[in-house]
């Protein structure tokens, strides 16, 4: 197991130590759980208390934070970043793959595959496939004709990736994703739903990331695209002629209709439910489980469903939890009002 000086820790993550720089670290753990020798994180304050009880040898902390702490820190100009350059220092990346085709793997002659790429059992890659260098796809995948995956990718088990599916470098896609599948496209003539034929295509950017059961549909025509750096958590579905802007991220069961486009650094939710054919600018922000029925512009919050700017959001919400008090008060309103009346004969 590696260890390293807390000085060390410091210089490898850019960060300035304070207190016993010639502490050895032998590992990171999370605050309540940490022994001596560890290595923990303070980046939200709500935590402070305990990092007085905490067995951690040493703390990153924000450079820019007022806090003190008694046992020996690293301030680094970001606390979470930090603290994830210092884990990458003990937990390297597991090598489960051999650098092999495994011998129960499907190759069509006509497929393209880079150096040191590790394919596991069997995979089916079909006619004019193209897998870039030092790639890795797990055992069952399936790709199929003429789609193509980059350089240092990870496919995990199960991934299915469709006909025409273009996948960009770096990308990791996690168990039982489905890219390229056809989108909800049917044409009603006489009470029934005839299929209409989906041949665009999907593209995957470089430095993606998409969790477990993530659906990516592909249109009648054009493109579905997924810009780079997104992340998308578990149980994603994006619709077809989506187009995801970059270092967007969506948590878990969102989804989004057919032909939106979102901009860049949009966060959302889990649960989030996007309508068709609409634009959410640059930086806005969609609050977990909120319905969103129109367009937002950028840098906008929104909360609820159907979706409204946060603050007026709170006010309705507010009021609402108003409404049994303010049900009783009208009572007693009526009740005085109609002694009021019968006392002078006649309605005000």
């Amino acid at each position: 197991m590696p260890e390293y000086t807390l000085a060390e820790i410091a210089q490898k993550i850019g960060g300035e130590v304070h207190g016993d720089a010639d502490i050895r670290i032998h590992g990171v753990a999370e605050i309540a759980s940490a022994k001596k020798g560890e290595l923990i994180f303070l980046a939200n304050l709500k935590y402070r208390a305990q990092l007085e009880k905490t067995q951690a040898s040493a703390v990153i902390i924000d450079a820019q934070t007022t806090e003190t702490p008694s046992l020996p820190h690293i301030k680094a100009p970001n606390a979470y970043f930090g603290f994830l350059q210092a884990f990458l220092l003990f937990n390297q990346p597991k090598q489960m793959l051999p650098a092999r085709i495994h011998p129960t793997a499907v190759v069509h002659k006509t497929v393209k595959i880079g150096s040191d790429v590790k394919i596991g059992a069997h995979v089916y890659l079909g006619r004019g496939v193209a897998i870039g260098d030092r790639s890795e796809i797990f055992p069952n995948c399936v790709i199929l004709d003429d789609s193509s995956i980059g350089d240092d990718c990870r496919l995990y088990p199960l991934v299915s990736v469709r006909e025409d599916c273009r996948i960009g470098n770096r990308v990791i896609i996690h168990n039982g994703a489905v890219i390229g599948c056809d989108g909800f496209g049917f044409a009603p003539y006489q009470g029934i739903f005839h299929k209409i034929p989906q041949v665009g295509k999907v593209v995957i950017e470089d430095d993606v990331e998409l969790g477990a059961n993530v659906t990516i549909d592909r249109g009648a025509l054009g493109e579905t695209r997924i810009c780079q750096g997104v992340k998308l958590d578990n149980l994603v579905h994006i619709a077809h002629n989506v187009v995801v802007g970059k270092h967007t991220v969506m948590a878990a069961q969102t989804g989004v209709s057919g032909s939106t486009t979102i901009g860049e650094n949009v966060m959302m939710g889990g649960q989030v439910g996007v309508v068709g054919h609409i634009s959410i600018g640059d930086g806005a922000r969609v609050s977990a489980q909120a319905g969103v029925t129109k367009g937002i512009a950028s840098g906008k919050t929104v909360f609820g469903s159907p979706a409204r700017p946060i603050f007026k959001a709170r006010r309705i919400e507010a009021t609402l939890n108003e409404l049994p008090k303010m049900r009783k008060r009208l009572a007693i309103l009526e009740k005085k009002l109609a002694k009021f009346e019968k006392g002078n004969n006649q309605p005000l």
